[in-house]
């Protein structure tokens, strides 16, 4: 199951944004989330999915890049170890 709707109602909550405005696929700094924002809104995430994210890439700048990255960690986290 895909983060994107859960990551769209925290941006919403935290930025007041409407997340039905919020394209996936757009820019978050065209809609005013700078670095610094984002940084924040990633220790954000890491506490509301009780993850530890990698540094992301500097060139991440959508919701559905950042979707896909939680989800990869997400994916990690519950895999079970081969015995």
């Amino acid at each position: 199951m895909s983060s994107l709707t859960e990551l769209q109602d925290l941006i919403q909550d935290k930025y007041g944004l409407d997340a039905a405005q919020l394209d996936p696929h757009a820019s978050m700094r065209e809609k005013g989330i700078d670095s610094l924002a984002l940084a924040e809104f990633l220790f954000e995430i890491e506490d509301h999915f009780r993850i530890s994210l990698p540094d992301p890439d500097p060139t991440m700048d959508t919701l559905a890049q950042l979707a896909q990255l939680v989800d990869q960690v997400r994916a990690g986290a519950t895999a079970q170890p081969a015995a």
